[in-house]
């Protein structure tokens, strides 16, 4: 089992670059570290987990290196991120477990990882609406879409009918993080195009 020093001697340095590059906010770099690290023990211990808008690397370069039997596919739509994730990969030794997707998440969850992922995480990727649209069609049935959450989470953050048209519904959780559980296969109308879900939300 790799420990969580273990982790932040590894991915800290990687996390301060992506800092001084603009990507990630102020703040402690470990902040991220702390907050992903309940995920460690949620997420399956194989398979592959997908990754919304992985930009600053949170949490996948955390996870990613926290949970060496996880194959990643890293969706990040900006050039010059996509970029970074890539060498920062390569350079926590952990490229071989890493695919990275230059693109939209709604043209990957219309592609061939649809219905492939045994997890999906999700920090800062936006509305819930639309983390949850282009989240759902990764999942395999049974997986869940691991949303990081706000300090304090309205009781509407996440509401039943629009989830379970995506086919899903509100799971347990953990600490900073809602899980959106896939109990039935998402419609083949979902990922609507790209740009549609956030012009045109579900709730």
């Amino acid at each position: 089992m790799v420990t969580r020093r273990e982790v932040e001697t590894l991915v800290l340095p990687a996390l301060e670059a992506s800092r001084g590059l603009g990507f990630l906010g102020p703040g402690p770099v470990v902040r991220h570290v702390e907050h992903a690290w309940p995920l460690v023990t949620a997420l399956p211990a194989a398979g592959l987990i997908a990754d919304l808008g992985s930009g600053g690397g949170v949490p996948a370069l955390i996870l990613v290196l926290a949970c060496p039997g996880t194959r990643w596919l890293l969706i990040e739509s900006h050039h010059r991120r996509a970029t970074w994730l890539q060498a920062a990969a390569a350079e926590l030794g952990v490229a071989d477990r890493v695919e990275l997707h230059e693109g939209r998440a709604e043209d990957v969850g219309r592609g061939l990882r649809r219905g492939s992922a045994a997890a999906v995480t999700a920090r800062s990727f936006a509305r819930p609406c639309v983390t949850a649209e282009c989240g759902a069609p990764l999942l395999a049935p049974g997986a869940s879409l691991w949303v990081a959450e706000p300090p304090k989470r309205t009781p509407t953050r996440w509401p039943a009918a629009p989830l379970a048209e995506l086919g899903l519904h509100l799971g347990g959780g953990v600490p900073g993080w809602a899980e959106l559980l896939l109990a039935q296969a998402c419609p083949d109308r979902y990922p609507r195009r790209v740009g549609i879900p956030a012009k045109r939300p579900l709730f």
